[in-house]
């Protein structure tokens, strides 16, 4: 399940970019940063929002916000397109829960194979030695 965090939760923010790029890239703010605060989110519940600050600690800033950086293009547009697509993405990825392994027990038909196939082999193996039994 895909979660799409509405744009008035989050707060953009215009800079300089970073890097190689001459004259366009020093007198323009086309890399974007987006804050998105968990604590104040109106579409998570409150499960949600603890998972999120639970799985996201390492990455959270000021205790509950994402901060999401994008300067890869040369415009703000598609810097703030690639960065809102990639807050997505860190949400969605975080709220998934794995499902809980449930151990099985072995088939009777397995178990027997496998005790058959451990006899032939050693019945193989004994054959090998040289030694004749009388």
């Amino acid at each position: 399940m895909n979660y799409i965090i509405p744009w008035n939760e989050v707060v953009i923010t215009a800079t300089r970019s970073s890097g190689a790029g001459g004259q366009h890239v020093n007198k323009t703010n086309s890399a974007i940063q987006l804050r998105f605060s968990i604590g104040d989110s109106l579409v998570l519940n409150e499960a949600q929002k603890s998972l999120l600050k639970q799985k996201l600690s390492s990455r959270l800033v000021q205790g509950d916000q994402i901060l999401v950086r994008a300067e890869e293009e040369r415009d703000q547009k598609r810097n703030k397109e690639q960065a809102y697509t990639q807050l997505n993405m860190i949400i969605t990825r975080a709220l998934i829960v794995p499902k809980k392994r449930v151990s099985t027990k072995p088939t009777r038909g397995s178990v027997k194979r496998r005790l058959t196939a451990k006899t032939i082999r050693a019945e193989v193996k004994k054959n090998r030695s040289g030694k004749i039994d009388y």
